[in-house]
């Protein structure tokens, strides 16, 4: 059976790599394109809503496609854990199901992973997070999904030590870590994690350089798993083994074998 999908935000950057990955990936039909001031009657008829739009949409999708009884896969940034608390109680009177991607990068990913996994063992953790100069929201959703498994990583130990926080030059907290956003021109999407204790520090860095390459991995598993998702699902990693537990129900799926093109990923340490 195909599934029918209609994709809000269709028209920008990443509804369009998300698009071209549904075109070419079987049991998969794209029957409506949406910009984010479509009106939501044109979601009638679809079996899975994409939503690629703008966060102060965003929700308003989210709402529209639970009252319809169609699942969700949202990669429009901006939804933290407050904001997707909003949503879960809809979601589980309705029976649906919405799988929250803050990045489908599955370098991304593994590199936010790498940084939970470590964050126990360093007392001082900020994020450096760059993107190109036309993304609306700041921090962006993939910082602020990295700050919250720092916390949990680090539920044992306490929050990270973050001095000086009330200066505006010292970034926005989010679960206790320090989130500096960059806006510019020549960027696709950077991200740096900076963990730091007595006379060492641990880098974490990850750069987006061809989204369209970078993404479809992750597009194709996030497709597969929001077609049957049941409650709220965050994150690649509640469908990848890679350290992380997904959440109770969430559906395996699997990966594409290989290398990930047109993403970098590097650990250093000094």
């Amino acid at each position: 059976m195909t599934t029918r999908v209609a994709i809000v935000g269709g028209t920008g950057k990443l509804g369009g790599i998300i698009r071209a990955v549904v075109d070419e990936t079987d049991g998969f039909e794209v029957i409506a394109t949406l910009s984010s001031r479509s009106d939501f009657s044109e979601l009638d008829g679809a079996d899975l809503v994409v939503d690629a739009s703008v966060p102060a949409v965003s929700i308003d999708v989210v709402r529209a496609s639970i009252e319809r009884g169609l699942n969700v896969l949202v990669g429009t940034s901006g939804w933290s854990a407050e904001r997707i608390a909003l949503v879960r109680p809809l979601v589980d009177a309705a029976g649906t199901g919405v799988v929250f991607i803050p990045n489908f990068s599955l370098g991304s990913v593994l590199g936010s992973a790498i940084a939970a996994v470590a964050a126990p063992f360093f007392p001082s953790i900020e994020i450096v997070e760059a993107h190109r100069e036309t993304k609306i929201d700041s921090p962006s959703g993939t910082a602020v999904r990295t700050a919250e498994l720092i916390a949990a990583a680090r539920a044992g130990v306490g929050p990270v030590e973050s001095p000086h926080v009330d200066q505006r030059a010292r970034g926005q907290q989010v679960a206790s870590v320090p989130i500096h956003s960059l806006r510019r021109p020549g960027v696709v999407a950077r991200q740096e994690t900076i963990l730091s204790g007595a006379g060492e520090s641990l880098t974490i860095v990850h750069e987006t350089v061809e989204p369209a390459l970078a993404y479809a991995p992750g597009v194709r598993l996030a497709l597969n798993a929001a077609r049957d998702a049941k409650g709220v699902i965050v994150g690649l990693d509640s469908f990848l083994d890679i350290g992380i537990r997904a959440p109770a129900g969430a559906p395996a799926a699997p990966v594409d074998e290989g290398g990930v093109p047109g993403q970098v990923a590097r650990v250093t340490g000094a």
